[in-house]
């Protein structure tokens, strides 16, 4: 791998003052290590998408994103089901993609490591729904969220997110848990219908960063873990984010976690209008299935990452 692109998300996470001086440092030390790197910068919504797709085209033999889940997700989409590597440098506010990855917090140390890892292929989540008349689908590598979560995404102010990080996810959630309808849909799993009023979708084993919700899970897995929450007043949700954050959610009598390969969402109501997001990003409108595709992606993953996934080797490509 010697001609990488490397997507720079340059709004992406906190103290984002120092990101020029850390994407110069980390193109230096892939340069020292014989890997010429071509930065791009994302400049709005689809562009990781559209900037990897162009890399690809033009003969890079990796991809590299320093942004965050959601940069990430669209870097995925523009490389999925292709043969061409794709390398994170954590830069976002969450980073559970970097987390799951067991990859270092810090850019430039990232960096260093990364002319050791090593490629591998990955299942990837996927969300089919229609809109305007056409079916659409989408990728994604670690969480989908119906109802709750995607009503705060839709309402979080960009400003307050640059400056404050996750800590302006937490202050929007409060915000909506005292302001939401908590209209409830239907969420099949396994042939099974919940009645719920949130639901989370996981392939990975975080939520927000850190949060434990679903049961375990990991990207290099095959299935989806769901966490349904079936209440309907901000009371309510209060106690859940109690439990929580107590990891104490699941013995509570209205919230379900379940497993299977794939998970059907649609509206009780046709007059309710219930949004979902995919790794953090606004995506679409119930009614939604979601899916697992094998081996959709390639990835550069660290060897700690491969010895926790006894199925992943090397890639043979």
């Amino acid at each position: 791998m010697k001609n990488a692109a490397l997507i720079l998300n340059p709004l992406a996470g906190i103290r984002t003052s120092r990101r020029a001086r850390q994407i110069q440092e980390a193109v230096a030390v892939l340069r020292e290590a014989g890997i010429s790197t071509d930065v791009r910068f994302t400049t709005g919504p689809g562009d990781g998408k559209k900037l990897a797709s162009e890399a690809v085209k033009k003969g890079c033999d990796l991809v590299i994103v320093c942004g965050g889940d959601g940069t990430i997700n669209e870097a995925a989409n523009g490389m999925a089901t292709g043969q061409v590597p794709l390398a994170v440098l954590p830069g976002g506010t969450a980073n559970i993609i970097a987390r799951e990855l067991r990859l270092p917090g810090r850019i430039v140390k990232a960096a260093r490591e990364l002319p050791a890892w090593r490629p591998c292929s990955v299942p990837l989540g996927r969300a089919t729904w229609e809109e305007s008349g056409s079916v659409r689908q989408r990728y994604f590598l670690a969480v989908a969220g119906v109802g709750f979560d995607a009503c705060i995404i839709s309402q979080l102010d960009v400003a307050m997110k640059l400056r404050l990080g996750i800590v302006a996810y937490c202050w929007e959630a409060v915000r909506q848990a005292a302001r939401y309808n908590f209209p409830s849909f239907q969420c099949t799993v396994n042939g099974s219908p919940v009645s719920t009023t949130f639901a989370v979708i996981q392939r990975s084993s975080r939520y927000a960063g850190w949060l434990k919700l679903a049961r375990p899970n990991s990207i290099h897995s095959a299935g989806l873990t769901c966490c349904l929450f079936e209440g309907r007043t901000s009371r309510r949700y209060f106690q859940y984010a109690l439990g929580i954050l107590s990891r104490t959610h699941h013995r509570l009598g209205d919230v379900r976690c379940l497993s299977g390969a794939s998970v059907q969402c649609a509206t009780e109501r046709s007059e309710d209008r219930i949004f979902f997001e995919l790794d953090g990003e606004l995506a679409g409108r119930v009614p939604v299935t979601f899916d697992v595709v094998p081996d959709a992606l390639k990835l550069l993953a660290p060897e700690s990452f491969l010895r926790s996934a006894p199925s992943l080797g090397p890639s043979s490509a």
